[in-house]
Order: C-alpha cells, then sequence, then structure tokens
C-alpha cells in the first residue's frame, strides 16, 4: 500500500483514526511503523494527508491525521467495456482504479457469454474492495463509478448521454484509421474510451457506437487480451499529447 484508505466515518472528530485488519497489518509487518513515523493516508472520495502514529497494540495503529484542503480531481478518462470474463474481470478492477477512470461502464456485446453477468464481481462488495486496492497502489481517493449494463442497443442509444453527456467518445478498432495521439491531439476534452470483447465488436456495434459519436481508433492490427488492451489504451490516452 503505497496510501492508506479510510472511510470518512474512520475518522474521529480529534481528527485521529484507528487503522486495523490489513492496514495495521500493513503497517505493523511490512513498513515497519513506530510512534511518531509519518504515512500517507487518504479519505475514500476525498483528500489526501499524512498520518502520524501515535500508539500500536492489541493489532490497532492509531495515528493523528493532517489533510490537504482539496481532494484529488477525478481522472479526466471513462471507460466502456464489453463484460470479460470473471476471471479477467477480477484482475482488472485494481487495474483500472490503479490507472485512473472516472467511471466504468460495462456493457454487453454479441461475443459476450450470459453467464458473465452472474458474477458477484459486479455487486459492489465484490468489485470495490478491488478498486480501493488499486486507488491505495496508485495514492488516489477517487473510487470510479461502475454501471452495468446487460442491454448494449439500449446503452447506447438512450442511456449513454446521461452517462457521458460531453466529451470526446473513442471506440477501440484494430481497423481504425487513427492513433489516439492523432485522434486526440491536445485536447483537454474528457475522453470515454470503449473497449470490445476479446473476440471484438461485430459491425452492427461498431456502426451503431459511430452514429453516436465514436471514432475508432487504433494501436495496429494486433489482436490483444482485454486486460493488455485496457492497460495500453487508457495509459496512451492519459498521456495524448
Amino acid at each position: 500500500m503505497n496510501l492508506i484508505l479510510f472511510d470518512t466515518n474512520d475518522i474521529r472528530a480529534d481528527a485521529t483514526v484507528d487503522a486495523t485488519g490489513v492496514q495495521a497489518r500493513h503497517l505493523i509487518t511490512v513498513l515497519k511503523v513506530t510512534p511518531g513515523q509519518q504515512v500517507r493516508i487518504g479519505v475514500i472520495d476525498g483528500s489526501t494527508g499524512v498520518g502520524t502514529v501515535t500508539s500500536i497494540g492489541d493489532g490497532r495503529v492509531t495515528m493523528d491525521c493532517a489533510f490537504e484542503a482539496d481532494p484529488p480531481e477525478r481522472p479526466r478518462v471513462d471507460l466502456l467495456l464489453a463484460l470479460p470474463r470473471p476471471k479477467v474481470m477480477r484482475r482488472l478492477w485494481a487495474q483500472l482504479s490503479a490507472l485512473g477512470v472516472g467511471q466504468v461502464i460495462l456493457t454487453n456485446a454479441s461475443k459476450v457469454e450470459r453467464d458473465y453477468f452472474d458474477t458477484h464481481l459486479l455487486e459492489p462488495n465484490g468489485y470495490r474492495p478491488l478498486l480501493l486496492e488499486g486507488l491505495q497502489q496508485a495514492r488516489d481517493t477517487r473510487v470510479p463509478v461502475v454501471s452495468v449494463h446487460k442491454q448494449f442497443r439500449k446503452l447506447i442509444e438512450a442511456d449513454l448521454d446521461g452517462l457521458f453527456p460531453e466529451g470526446r467518445r473513442l471506440v477501440a478498432d484494430p481497423n481504425g484509421q487513427g492513433s489516439i495521439a492523432d485522434t486526440l491531439g491536445r485536447s483537454t476534452e474528457r475522453v470515454l474510451l470503449a473497449v470490445g470483447p476479446e473476440g471484438g465488436w461485430n459491425n452492427f456495434e461498431l456502426s451503431l457506437l459511430q452514429a453516436h459519436r465514436f471514432t475508432p481508433v487504433t494501436m495496429g492490427t494486433r489482436t490483444l487480451a482485454t486486460t493488455t488492451a485496457c492497460i495500453a489504451l487508457l495509459a496512451l490516452v492519459h498521456h495524448r499529447g
């Protein structure tokens, strides 16, 4: 953990907090903290700051907290992702929050198996701990907003403008004509990136996305696994221009 995250309710009125469980074990056994030592802390969806260790005992680390005035900005990149296999999605959650996305919009596609939607990893108690793990790695506090949409066409035609009203829309397609850098230039607009299933979007899905302002972008002709594609594409969007 490069940042110890707490819920806002964990911080007491006197600006002290107790780390317990996994967090306390990490502080004691990995960081080997001692009284007076400072560690990076943050409030979920709030500010980051510094915690000064005041006492250690009974599996608990107590700290005095000092927070910055403003929380980190929410990442300016959102992801629309055709739902991958559950074991792939499990690996992706922490990676996505570590890389930095404002929201994750999960959807169906013709090459997505219907039973993928039955996984507990689409429930908040399944994905939230994994998102927090990624945030603690990246020293961020902004938890991505997650929504799940089983009807692709309804999502694109009826729901998407409410989820992403303004900004640039890109769809990853090996047959696309331009790169992310060429397409975005030095634009500072918010970006929604659509990544399809490992078998790719079908022609109808690509046509529907393009009809709703998605521009096809490519990294070349290689067909990539979902995890690799998401990481590479998001990194390129973040480092546009």
